[in-house]
């Protein structure tokens, strides 16, 4: 019996990415409400500076630890990948460079939240950097899934070979790496849900 987890081929196209799992697209929701609000804003806003956000700076420095943290976990999960590790690499790549054309962005616009150019120029590095973010989660969530695969089909294996044993000492071994498979295998589901 091989110990070693087979090499899944999956029938994905990770440069035709849409987001096809309900975890995605729930981790996804507040950065579109956010959008959403910046894009349906009046034409004209008001040139009067009362009403201004005082605490801009607060919020872009927030964006800009999430999207950190978002780059940190994700070069963890480059490095241990397996599969798709270059379009990882690529989507980390894309994200720094999206993060750093809206931070550029947003600081002009808070210079000048009522000049409507600024604004457009800020949505649309929001734009950018959530198209970048979605890409990186999306391609994440497909390695999880290759991970899982992978587990599942040594899992196959193990059972096939428990049906197939001729001795009661096979038996017990097989059976053993069975469970163990199998603990395996409902751990990272779990892992998975949660």
């Amino acid at each position: 019996m091989s110990t070693e987890v087979p090499n899944i081929k999956l029938k994905i196209d990770p440069q035709d990415l849409q987001i096809q799992t309900f975890t995605v697209e729930k981790l996804l929701e507040p950065l579109v409400i956010q959008v959403t609000t910046l894009v349906n804003c009046p034409q004209n806003p008001s040139s009067k500076r009362k009403g201004r956000s005082k605490r801009a700076r607060v919020l872009l420095a927030s964006v800009e630890e999430a999207t950190w943290n978002l780059l940190d976990k994700g070069a963890k999960i480059a490095k241990e990948a397996t599969v798709f590790k270059e379009e990882l690499h690529s989507a980390l790549q894309n994200v720094r460079k999206e993060s750093q054309a809206l931070r550029v962005s947003a600081e002009d616009f808070t210079s000048d939240p009522c000049y409507l150019p600024k604004r457009q120029a800020v949505v649309q590095a929001a734009r950018a950097l959530l198209t970048a973010v979605t890409r990186l989660l999306i391609l994440a969530d497909m390695v999880d899934v290759a991970y899982l695969l992978e587990h599942l089909t040594v899992f196959q294996r193990t059972f096939e070979s428990l049906r197939n044993v001729s001795s009661k000492a096979d038996l017990q071994k097989t059976y053993q790496k069975f469970q163990k498979d199998l603990e395996n295998l409902d751990y990272l589901a779990y892992k998975r849900q949660q």
